[in-house]
Protein backbone atom coordinates (compact mmCIF):
# COMPACT_ATOMS: atom_id res chain seq x y z
CA UNK A 1 0.00 0.00 0.00
CA UNK A 2 1.19 3.51 -0.79
CA UNK A 3 -0.31 6.88 -0.10
CA UNK A 4 0.51 10.46 -1.00
CA UNK A 5 -1.34 11.84 2.04
CA UNK A 6 0.86 13.43 4.69
CA UNK A 7 0.51 12.39 8.36
CA UNK A 8 -1.38 14.79 10.59
CA UNK A 9 0.58 16.07 13.56
CA UNK A 10 -2.26 17.20 15.81
CA UNK A 11 -3.72 13.88 16.95
CA UNK A 12 -3.40 10.09 17.12
CA UNK A 13 -2.32 8.71 13.77
CA UNK A 14 -0.80 5.79 11.93
CA UNK A 15 2.44 6.83 10.31
CA UNK A 16 4.28 5.34 7.37
CA UNK A 17 7.78 4.99 6.01
CA UNK A 18 8.91 7.74 3.67
CA UNK A 19 10.85 6.20 0.78
CA UNK A 20 11.56 7.68 -2.65
CA UNK A 21 9.04 10.46 -2.15
CA UNK A 22 6.15 8.18 -1.15
CA UNK A 23 4.55 7.41 2.21
CA UNK A 24 4.21 3.65 2.32
CA UNK A 25 3.67 0.66 4.57
CA UNK A 26 6.57 -1.47 5.61
CA UNK A 27 7.29 -4.89 4.18
CA UNK A 28 6.35 -6.60 7.46
CA UNK A 29 3.03 -4.71 7.81
CA UNK A 30 3.75 -4.59 11.56
CA UNK A 31 3.30 -1.45 13.65
CA UNK A 32 4.88 -0.21 16.85
CA UNK A 33 3.01 1.82 19.48
CA UNK A 34 4.13 5.34 20.37
CA UNK A 35 3.54 6.30 23.99
CA UNK A 36 2.91 9.67 25.60
CA UNK A 37 5.30 9.47 28.58
CA UNK A 38 3.15 11.80 30.68
CA UNK A 39 0.06 9.62 30.48
CA UNK A 40 1.43 6.27 29.25
CA UNK A 41 -1.29 6.29 26.61
CA UNK A 42 -0.71 5.22 23.00
CA UNK A 43 -0.83 8.32 20.82
CA UNK A 44 0.13 6.78 17.48
CA UNK A 45 1.40 3.68 15.72
CA UNK A 46 4.34 3.64 13.33
CA UNK A 47 5.46 1.19 10.71
CA UNK A 48 7.98 -1.37 11.94
CA UNK A 49 10.51 -1.22 9.12
CA UNK A 50 12.69 -4.15 8.11
CA UNK A 51 15.95 -4.89 6.33
CA UNK A 52 13.96 -5.08 3.09
CA UNK A 53 12.64 -1.56 3.64
CA UNK A 54 16.15 -0.34 4.42
CA UNK A 55 17.42 -1.84 1.18
CA UNK A 56 14.62 -0.16 -0.79
CA UNK A 57 15.40 3.19 0.82
CA UNK A 58 19.16 2.92 0.32
CA UNK A 59 18.74 2.01 -3.34
CA UNK A 60 16.37 4.95 -3.83
CA UNK A 61 18.96 7.21 -2.22
CA UNK A 62 21.73 5.77 -4.40
CA UNK A 63 19.68 6.43 -7.53
CA UNK A 64 18.86 9.97 -6.41
CA UNK A 65 22.52 10.68 -5.60
CA UNK A 66 23.44 10.55 -9.28
CA UNK A 67 21.61 13.80 -9.94
CA UNK A 68 21.60 15.37 -6.47
CA UNK A 69 25.40 15.47 -6.27
CA UNK A 70 25.43 17.56 -9.45
CA UNK A 71 23.24 20.32 -8.02
CA UNK A 72 24.90 23.59 -7.13
CA UNK A 73 25.41 24.76 -3.61
CA UNK A 74 22.97 27.57 -4.29
CA UNK A 75 20.27 25.11 -5.35
CA UNK A 76 20.74 23.03 -2.22
CA UNK A 77 20.78 26.19 -0.09
CA UNK A 78 17.40 27.23 -1.47
CA UNK A 79 15.90 23.91 -0.40
CA UNK A 80 17.47 24.09 3.05
CA UNK A 81 16.03 27.56 3.55
CA UNK A 82 12.63 26.33 2.36
CA UNK A 83 12.77 23.60 5.01
CA UNK A 84 13.67 26.21 7.64
CA UNK A 85 10.70 28.35 6.62
CA UNK A 86 8.44 25.29 6.68
CA UNK A 87 9.53 24.48 10.22
CA UNK A 88 8.95 28.10 11.23
CA UNK A 89 5.46 28.00 9.78
CA UNK A 90 4.59 24.92 11.87
CA UNK A 91 6.53 25.99 14.96
CA UNK A 92 3.60 25.70 17.37
CA UNK A 93 2.43 22.30 16.08
CA UNK A 94 5.95 20.90 16.05
CA UNK A 95 6.63 22.02 19.61
CA UNK A 96 3.37 20.43 20.71
CA UNK A 97 4.29 17.21 18.93
CA UNK A 98 7.72 17.22 20.59
CA UNK A 99 6.18 17.56 24.03
CA UNK A 100 3.59 14.85 23.43
CA UNK A 101 6.11 12.38 22.07
CA UNK A 102 9.17 13.17 24.23
CA UNK A 103 7.58 14.58 27.40
CA UNK A 104 9.66 17.74 27.66
CA UNK A 105 7.96 20.97 28.82
CA UNK A 106 6.50 22.99 25.98
CA UNK A 107 8.97 25.84 26.53
CA UNK A 108 11.88 23.44 26.00
CA UNK A 109 10.24 22.01 22.88
CA UNK A 110 9.93 25.53 21.48
CA UNK A 111 13.67 26.02 21.98
CA UNK A 112 14.24 22.81 20.03
CA UNK A 113 12.19 24.01 17.08
CA UNK A 114 14.14 27.28 16.98
CA UNK A 115 17.37 25.26 16.99
CA UNK A 116 16.16 23.29 13.96
CA UNK A 117 15.42 26.49 12.05
CA UNK A 118 18.81 28.01 12.92
CA UNK A 119 20.65 24.86 11.86
CA UNK A 120 19.03 24.64 8.42
CA UNK A 121 19.59 28.35 7.82
CA UNK A 122 23.26 28.08 8.83
CA UNK A 123 24.01 25.17 6.53
CA UNK A 124 22.16 26.90 3.70
CA UNK A 125 24.81 29.59 3.98
CA UNK A 126 27.64 27.05 3.91
CA UNK A 127 26.07 25.31 0.92
CA UNK A 128 26.12 28.56 -1.03
CA UNK A 129 29.80 29.03 -0.26
CA UNK A 130 30.62 25.61 -1.73
CA UNK A 131 30.16 26.99 -5.24
CA UNK A 132 33.30 29.05 -4.63
CA UNK A 133 35.18 27.05 -1.98
CA UNK A 134 34.45 23.48 -3.11
CA UNK A 135 37.66 23.46 -5.14
CA UNK A 136 40.95 25.10 -4.14
CA UNK A 137 44.37 25.27 -5.79
CA UNK A 138 47.36 23.96 -3.84
CA UNK A 139 50.74 25.69 -4.10
CA UNK A 140 53.43 23.20 -5.24
CA UNK A 141 57.24 23.42 -4.99
CA UNK A 142 57.62 23.24 -8.78
CA UNK A 143 55.84 24.53 -11.91
CA UNK A 144 55.60 21.15 -13.65
CA UNK A 145 52.21 20.32 -12.17
CA UNK A 146 48.97 21.96 -11.11
CA UNK A 147 47.12 20.53 -8.08
CA UNK A 148 43.59 21.18 -6.86
CA UNK A 149 41.71 19.82 -3.88
CA UNK A 150 38.01 19.18 -4.32
CA UNK A 151 35.42 18.61 -1.61
CA UNK A 152 32.81 16.18 -2.87
CA UNK A 153 29.72 14.63 -1.26
CA UNK A 154 30.38 11.31 0.48
CA UNK A 155 27.41 9.55 -1.14
CA UNK A 156 24.48 7.81 0.54
CA UNK A 157 24.59 8.43 4.28
CA UNK A 158 22.76 6.67 7.09
CA UNK A 159 21.66 8.89 9.96
CA UNK A 160 20.63 7.29 13.24
CA UNK A 161 19.23 9.65 15.87
CA UNK A 162 18.15 9.27 19.53
CA UNK A 163 14.98 10.03 21.45
CA UNK A 164 16.13 12.78 23.82
CA UNK A 165 16.19 15.65 21.29
CA UNK A 166 13.92 14.68 18.37
CA UNK A 167 14.38 16.86 15.27
CA UNK A 168 17.37 18.67 16.83
CA UNK A 169 19.90 15.86 16.45
CA UNK A 170 18.30 15.11 13.09
CA UNK A 171 18.80 18.71 11.91
CA UNK A 172 22.43 18.62 13.08
CA UNK A 173 23.03 15.71 10.71
CA UNK A 174 20.47 16.16 7.94
CA UNK A 175 21.16 19.84 7.16
CA UNK A 176 24.94 19.42 6.58
CA UNK A 177 24.44 16.11 4.75
CA UNK A 178 22.05 17.74 2.27
CA UNK A 179 24.24 20.84 2.03
CA UNK A 180 27.22 18.66 1.11
CA UNK A 181 25.24 16.97 -1.68
CA UNK A 182 24.64 13.62 0.03
CA UNK A 183 21.43 11.64 -0.06
CA UNK A 184 20.02 10.32 3.19
CA UNK A 185 18.35 7.38 4.86
CA UNK A 186 17.22 8.48 8.32
CA UNK A 187 16.44 6.07 11.13
CA UNK A 188 14.61 7.90 13.97
CA UNK A 189 14.30 6.44 17.42
CA UNK A 190 11.35 4.07 17.59
CA UNK A 191 10.42 5.91 20.81
CA UNK A 192 10.11 9.44 19.33
CA UNK A 193 9.69 9.19 15.54
CA UNK A 194 6.76 11.57 15.13
CA UNK A 195 8.76 14.85 14.96
CA UNK A 196 11.15 13.30 12.42
CA UNK A 197 8.26 12.18 10.23
CA UNK A 198 6.76 15.66 10.46
CA UNK A 199 10.14 17.09 9.41
CA UNK A 200 10.21 14.71 6.43
CA UNK A 201 6.78 15.98 5.39
CA UNK A 202 8.06 19.56 5.57
CA UNK A 203 11.10 18.61 3.46
CA UNK A 204 8.82 17.02 0.87
CA UNK A 205 6.65 20.14 0.75
CA UNK A 206 9.83 22.23 0.36
CA UNK A 207 10.64 20.35 -2.83
CA UNK A 208 13.43 17.98 -1.79
CA UNK A 209 13.59 15.54 -4.73
CA UNK A 210 12.35 11.97 -4.42
CA UNK A 211 14.95 9.66 -2.93
CA UNK A 212 17.14 12.43 -1.53
CA UNK A 213 15.59 12.02 1.92
CA UNK A 214 14.17 8.69 3.09
CA UNK A 215 12.90 7.82 6.57
CA UNK A 216 12.64 4.23 7.80
CA UNK A 217 11.12 3.81 11.25
CA UNK A 218 11.58 0.75 13.41
CA UNK A 219 13.93 -0.82 15.93
CA UNK A 220 17.69 -0.76 16.01
CA UNK A 221 17.86 -4.49 15.27
CA UNK A 222 15.44 -4.40 12.33
CA UNK A 223 16.42 -1.05 10.80
CA UNK A 224 19.54 0.41 12.39
CA UNK A 225 21.77 -2.64 12.02
CA UNK A 226 20.99 -3.32 8.33
CA UNK A 227 21.37 0.39 7.56
CA UNK A 228 24.88 0.44 9.05
CA UNK A 229 25.79 -2.80 7.27
CA UNK A 230 24.41 -1.87 3.83
CA UNK A 231 27.21 -1.85 1.22
CA UNK A 232 25.75 1.15 -0.66
CA UNK A 233 25.88 3.37 2.43
CA UNK A 234 29.11 5.37 2.36
CA UNK A 235 28.89 7.05 5.76
CA UNK A 236 27.03 6.53 9.04
CA UNK A 237 26.40 9.25 11.60
CA UNK A 238 25.10 7.92 14.91
CA UNK A 239 24.03 9.64 18.12
CA UNK A 240 23.17 7.44 21.08
CA UNK A 241 24.64 5.32 23.82
CA UNK A 242 28.29 4.38 23.92
CA UNK A 243 27.44 0.68 23.93
CA UNK A 244 25.40 0.89 20.73
CA UNK A 245 28.06 3.18 19.24
CA UNK A 246 30.59 0.39 19.68
CA UNK A 247 28.31 -1.96 17.75
CA UNK A 248 27.83 0.61 14.99
CA UNK A 249 31.59 1.00 14.63
CA UNK A 250 32.16 -2.76 14.48
CA UNK A 251 29.45 -3.27 11.88
CA UNK A 252 30.65 -0.35 9.75
CA UNK A 253 34.13 -1.87 9.73
CA UNK A 254 32.88 -4.83 7.69
CA UNK A 255 32.34 -2.53 4.70
CA UNK A 256 35.04 0.05 5.63
CA UNK A 257 32.70 3.05 5.67
CA UNK A 258 33.06 6.38 7.41
CA UNK A 259 31.62 6.70 10.90
CA UNK A 260 30.78 9.68 13.10
CA UNK A 261 29.73 8.91 16.66
CA UNK A 262 28.18 11.19 19.28
CA UNK A 263 27.92 9.12 22.44
CA UNK A 264 27.80 9.41 26.20
CA UNK A 265 29.05 11.79 28.83
CA UNK A 266 29.61 12.08 32.57
CA UNK A 267 30.42 15.74 32.77
CA UNK A 268 31.33 18.12 35.57
CA UNK A 269 30.36 21.62 36.58
CA UNK A 270 33.13 23.17 38.67
CA UNK A 271 32.04 25.94 41.05
CA UNK A 272 34.75 28.01 42.72
CA UNK A 273 34.37 29.98 45.94
CA UNK A 274 34.45 33.32 44.10
CA UNK A 275 31.49 32.36 41.91
CA UNK A 276 28.21 34.25 41.87
CA UNK A 277 26.10 31.88 43.98
CA UNK A 278 22.83 32.76 42.23
CA UNK A 279 24.42 32.03 38.87
CA UNK A 280 25.93 28.79 40.16
CA UNK A 281 22.55 27.52 41.37
CA UNK A 282 20.98 28.29 37.99
CA UNK A 283 23.75 26.58 36.04
CA UNK A 284 23.81 23.50 38.26
CA UNK A 285 20.03 23.10 38.08
CA UNK A 286 19.77 23.63 34.33
CA UNK A 287 22.79 21.41 33.67
CA UNK A 288 21.18 18.56 35.56
CA UNK A 289 17.43 18.91 35.17
CA UNK A 290 16.87 20.41 31.69
CA UNK A 291 15.07 17.78 29.58
CA UNK A 292 14.76 15.76 32.82
CA UNK A 293 18.51 15.19 32.73
CA UNK A 294 18.21 13.20 29.50
CA UNK A 295 21.24 14.85 27.93
CA UNK A 296 24.65 13.48 27.02
CA UNK A 297 25.84 16.93 28.08
CA UNK A 298 24.25 16.78 31.55
CA UNK A 299 26.75 18.17 34.07
CA UNK A 300 25.73 15.55 36.60
CA UNK A 301 28.95 15.75 38.66
CA UNK A 302 28.90 18.96 40.72
CA UNK A 303 32.31 19.98 42.08
CA UNK A 304 32.19 22.88 44.54
CA UNK A 305 35.02 24.57 46.40
CA UNK A 306 34.71 23.71 50.10
CA UNK A 307 34.18 27.23 51.56
CA UNK A 308 30.85 27.59 49.74
CA UNK A 309 29.82 23.92 49.60
CA UNK A 310 27.21 24.02 52.37
CA UNK A 311 25.74 27.27 51.08
CA UNK A 312 25.38 25.82 47.58
CA UNK A 313 23.88 22.59 48.96
CA UNK A 314 21.28 24.58 50.91
CA UNK A 315 20.35 26.63 47.87
CA UNK A 316 20.12 23.55 45.66
CA UNK A 317 17.95 21.77 48.23
CA UNK A 318 15.53 24.69 48.12
CA UNK A 319 15.59 24.69 44.33
CA UNK A 320 14.97 20.94 44.03
CA UNK A 321 12.08 20.89 46.47
CA UNK A 322 10.42 23.75 44.58
CA UNK A 323 10.98 22.29 41.10
CA UNK A 324 7.60 21.70 39.44
CA UNK A 325 7.47 18.28 37.79
CA UNK A 326 4.46 17.31 35.71
CA UNK A 327 2.66 17.15 32.40
CA UNK A 328 4.52 19.32 29.85
CA UNK A 329 1.37 21.23 28.96
CA UNK A 330 0.45 22.22 32.53
CA UNK A 331 1.19 25.87 33.44
CA UNK A 332 4.35 26.35 35.45
CA UNK A 333 5.81 22.90 34.80
CA UNK A 334 9.62 22.99 34.79
CA UNK A 335 10.44 19.31 34.23
CA UNK A 336 8.53 16.59 32.45
CA UNK A 337 8.68 12.79 32.60
CA UNK A 338 11.41 10.55 31.28
CA UNK A 339 10.72 9.70 27.68
CA UNK A 340 10.22 5.94 27.93
CA UNK A 341 9.53 3.24 30.49
CA UNK A 342 12.87 1.49 30.09
CA UNK A 343 14.76 4.68 30.91
CA UNK A 344 12.48 5.39 33.86
CA UNK A 345 13.25 1.98 35.35
CA UNK A 346 16.97 2.37 34.66
CA UNK A 347 17.15 5.71 36.47
CA UNK A 348 15.18 4.36 39.43
CA UNK A 349 17.75 1.56 39.77
CA UNK A 350 20.57 4.11 39.82
CA UNK A 351 18.82 6.16 42.51
CA UNK A 352 18.37 3.04 44.64
CA UNK A 353 22.03 2.18 44.14
CA UNK A 354 23.11 5.69 45.12
CA UNK A 355 21.16 5.46 48.35
CA UNK A 356 22.66 2.07 49.09
CA UNK A 357 26.15 3.49 48.54
CA UNK A 358 25.72 5.74 51.54
CA UNK A 359 25.67 9.36 50.45
CA UNK A 360 25.93 11.88 53.32
CA UNK A 361 22.73 13.51 52.16
CA UNK A 362 20.08 12.79 49.56
CA UNK A 363 17.96 15.70 48.34
CA UNK A 364 14.78 14.77 46.45
CA UNK A 365 11.97 16.70 44.89
CA UNK A 366 8.39 15.57 44.32
CA UNK A 367 6.49 14.13 41.36
CA UNK A 368 2.78 13.94 40.57
CA UNK A 369 0.89 10.87 41.71
CA UNK A 370 -0.60 8.49 39.17
CA UNK A 371 0.58 7.49 35.74
CA UNK A 372 3.56 8.81 33.80
CA UNK A 373 7.31 8.23 33.78
CA UNK A 374 8.04 10.90 36.37
CA UNK A 375 11.27 10.68 38.38
CA UNK A 376 12.06 12.82 41.42
CA UNK A 377 14.88 15.30 40.78
CA UNK A 378 17.63 13.96 43.04
CA UNK A 379 20.97 15.17 44.40
CA UNK A 380 23.47 12.93 46.21
CA UNK A 381 25.95 14.74 48.45
CA UNK A 382 29.34 13.11 49.08
CA UNK A 383 28.53 9.80 47.43
CA UNK A 384 31.52 7.48 47.13
CA UNK A 385 33.86 8.20 44.21
CA UNK A 386 33.61 4.57 43.09
CA UNK A 387 29.81 4.58 43.17
CA UNK A 388 27.99 3.88 39.91
CA UNK A 389 26.02 7.13 40.26
CA UNK A 390 29.31 9.06 40.29
CA UNK A 391 31.04 7.22 37.46
CA UNK A 392 28.32 6.06 35.04
CA UNK A 393 26.02 8.03 32.76
CA UNK A 394 22.53 7.93 34.29
CA UNK A 395 20.59 9.99 31.72
CA UNK A 396 18.06 11.23 34.20
CA UNK A 397 17.54 14.06 36.75
CA UNK A 398 20.25 12.87 39.15
CA UNK A 399 23.20 14.99 40.34
CA UNK A 400 26.14 14.06 42.57
CA UNK A 401 27.96 16.74 44.56
CA UNK A 402 31.48 16.63 46.00
CA UNK A 403 33.65 19.35 47.58
CA UNK A 404 37.23 20.14 46.58
CA UNK A 405 40.03 22.20 48.12
CA UNK A 406 42.30 23.23 45.24
CA UNK A 407 42.03 24.07 41.58
CA UNK A 408 44.33 21.19 40.62
CA UNK A 409 42.20 18.78 42.64
CA UNK A 410 39.04 19.97 40.90
CA UNK A 411 40.55 19.55 37.44
CA UNK A 412 41.85 16.10 38.35
CA UNK A 413 38.44 14.94 39.57
CA UNK A 414 36.67 16.41 36.53
CA UNK A 415 39.05 14.65 34.13
CA UNK A 416 38.83 11.32 35.97
CA UNK A 417 36.25 9.81 33.65
CA UNK A 418 36.19 7.74 30.48
CA UNK A 419 34.12 10.48 28.85
CA UNK A 420 35.06 13.97 27.71
CA UNK A 421 32.05 15.65 26.16
CA UNK A 422 31.44 18.92 28.04
CA UNK A 423 32.22 20.83 31.23
CA UNK A 424 31.11 24.04 32.92
CA UNK A 425 33.30 26.40 34.96
CA UNK A 426 31.81 28.98 37.33
CA UNK A 427 34.28 31.54 38.66
CA UNK A 428 34.80 35.28 38.77
CA UNK A 429 38.56 35.00 38.23
CA UNK A 430 39.31 35.63 34.54
CA UNK A 431 42.77 34.06 34.72
CA UNK A 432 41.30 30.94 36.33
CA UNK A 433 38.57 30.79 33.69
CA UNK A 434 41.18 30.31 30.96
CA UNK A 435 43.44 28.09 33.03
CA UNK A 436 40.71 25.64 33.98
CA UNK A 437 39.04 25.65 30.56
CA UNK A 438 42.42 24.80 29.00
CA UNK A 439 43.02 21.99 31.50
CA UNK A 440 39.64 20.27 31.18
CA UNK A 441 39.57 17.29 28.81
CA UNK A 442 36.28 18.10 27.12
CA UNK A 443 35.12 19.06 23.64
CA UNK A 444 32.91 21.90 24.90
CA UNK A 445 33.55 24.12 27.94
CA UNK A 446 31.05 26.71 29.11
CA UNK A 447 32.37 29.46 31.38
CA UNK A 448 29.75 31.22 33.54
CA UNK A 449 27.23 30.33 30.86
CA UNK A 450 24.30 27.94 30.39
CA UNK A 451 24.50 25.14 27.86
CA UNK A 452 23.95 27.37 24.85
CA UNK A 453 24.86 25.72 21.54
CA UNK A 454 25.22 27.68 18.31
CA UNK A 455 25.24 25.91 14.92
CA UNK A 456 28.27 28.02 13.95
CA UNK A 457 30.52 26.37 16.57
CA UNK A 458 31.21 22.67 17.17
CA UNK A 459 29.75 19.71 19.03
CA UNK A 460 31.60 16.62 20.18
CA UNK A 461 34.05 15.45 22.79
CA UNK A 462 37.17 13.61 23.81
CA UNK A 463 37.74 9.99 24.84
CA UNK A 464 34.69 7.69 24.57
CA UNK A 465 32.27 10.56 23.97
CA UNK A 466 32.78 11.11 20.26
CA UNK A 467 34.42 10.35 16.98
CA UNK A 468 34.31 13.46 14.82
CA UNK A 469 32.43 16.72 15.34
CA UNK A 470 29.02 18.06 14.43
CA UNK A 471 27.93 21.65 13.77
CA UNK A 472 30.07 24.42 12.35
CA UNK A 473 32.15 23.75 9.24
CA UNK A 474 33.18 20.46 10.89
CA UNK A 475 29.62 19.15 10.52
CA UNK A 476 29.71 19.83 6.78
CA UNK A 477 33.17 18.28 6.38
CA UNK A 478 31.88 15.10 8.01
CA UNK A 479 29.81 14.43 4.87
CA UNK A 480 32.49 15.29 2.33
CA UNK A 481 35.29 13.34 0.68
CA UNK A 482 38.55 14.98 -0.35
CA UNK A 483 39.79 14.48 -3.91
CA UNK A 484 43.17 15.60 -5.24
CA UNK A 485 43.48 16.25 -8.96
CA UNK A 486 47.06 16.65 -10.23
CA UNK A 487 47.57 17.81 -13.81
CA UNK A 488 50.82 17.99 -15.72
CA UNK A 489 51.69 21.51 -16.85
CA UNK A 490 50.89 22.25 -20.48
CA UNK A 491 48.24 19.50 -20.79
CA UNK A 492 45.23 21.50 -19.70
Amino acid sequence: MTTKSLPRIDGPLHTHLYIDGIWRSGESRRRLPIINPSTEETIAEIEAGSATDVDTAVRAAAQAFRSWKKTTGAERAALLRAIARGVEAQRSDLATLQSRNNGKPLAEAQIDVCDVVATFDYYAGLAEQLDETGESTVALPCDDYRAVIRREPAGVVGLIVPWNFPMVTTAWKLAPALAAGCTVVLKPSEVTPLPELALAAIAAEAGVPCGVLNVVTGTGVDVGAPLVAHPLVSKVSFTGSTGIGEQVMKTAATTIKGVSLELGGKSSIVVFADADLDLAVELVASGGFFNAGQMCSATSRVLVERPIAEALIARLAERVTQLVVGDPFMPGVQMGPLTNRAQYERVQRYIAQGKADGARKVIEGTVPAGRGHFVKPTIFVDVRADSAVWREEIFGPVLCLRAFDTEDEAVGIANDTEYGLVATVVTGDTARQKRVADALEAGVVWVNAPQVIFPQTAWGGYKRSSIGRELGPFGLAAFQEIKQVLTAAGTA
